[in-house]
């Protein structure tokens, strides 16, 4: 785990859970993501069996789960406290993406511990409670079907803060995690062609284009610049190109053989 950026300082915090496989299912979410911090206000159950059995694993962020009585002293020593709520309301307050939550979270969090904050089951968190919250983060989801699972609330807030935490520089990098296209980007596992590479597969495939009778040069119908832009948009390693050019080698020899055959 040494690879992996720590995010200790993030708390995630559920206000009255009604259902234990709720909180377990949010532990393993937790720990899917490296957060470790849960606090539990007044939760209808916990500890439960039920809760355990969801977590798949997770026990011990159950077993260092802290019970409050409210959300004040779940948030105390919270130097930010960031609300999820899918509401509308009443009065304009800050309102963060997940993405934008994840940054901020990472970045507050050097300061003294964030709470990522959700609410009920059914009916989330109460008006006094989101007024509690610096910024309310709400998921862009399907506006017809917006209800997300409490886990999966927590799922979706927790991998946007790993993201921001695996590519923030004041962390170690993690170049591992980097989108990876072509051999022109970190992580492949060849060399990229080079241009003195690509005339000479371009030259190659060419001549055995008129080999075969597929192209003719006196009346070319930009097929070598069609081909040209194919391969260069394709970035191909050096790996590749051998075994393009390979190939071709295969078909000269198999065009050679069949003109000898022909002038038998």
């Amino acid at each position: 785990m040494s690879d992996y950026p720590s995010l200790e300082g993030l708390r995630v915090v559920l206000v009255e859970p009604s259902h234990p496989g709720n909180i377990g299912a949010v532990a393993r979410a937790m720990k899917n993501m490296g957060v470790s911090e849960l606090a539990l206000v007044s939760p209808v159950s916990f500890p439960d069996e039920k809760a355990s059995a969801r977590a798949s694993g997770a026990d011990d962020v159950l077993a260092n789960a802290r019970v409050v009585s409210d959300l004040g002293e779940a948030v105390a020593d919270c130097v930010e406290v960031i609300g999820a709520s899918a509401r509308s309301r009443s009065v304009t307050w800050p309102i963060l993406n997940p993405r934008d939550c994840g940054s901020r979270a990472l970045e507050q969090r050097l300061q003294g511990p964030v709470a990522l904050v959700f609410g009920r089951e059914d009916n989330g968190l109460s008006n006094e409670e989101l007024r509690r919250c610096h910024y309310h983060v709400q998921v862009p989801a399907n506006p017809d079907f917006s209800s997300l699972n409490l886990a999966m609330a927590v799922q979706v807030m927790l991998y946007e803060v790993r993201m921001q935490s695996l590519f923030d520089v004041s962390e170690s990098p993690a170049p591992q995690w980097q989108s990876t296209h072509s051999p022109v980007d970190d992580g492949w596992d060849e060399l990229p062609a080079t241009a003195a590479d690509m005339e000479r597969l371009l030259a190659h495939l060419e001549q055995t284009l008129t080999t075969t009778g597929f192209h003719d040069p006196e009346r070319p119908r930009q097929l070598m610049v069609r081909m040209r832009r194919l391969f260069q948009r394709a970035h191909p390693d050096r790996m590749e190109m051998n075994i393009l050019r390979g190939i071709l080698t295969s078909v000269d020899k198999l065009a050679r053989s069949r003109n000898r055959g022909n002038h038998v």
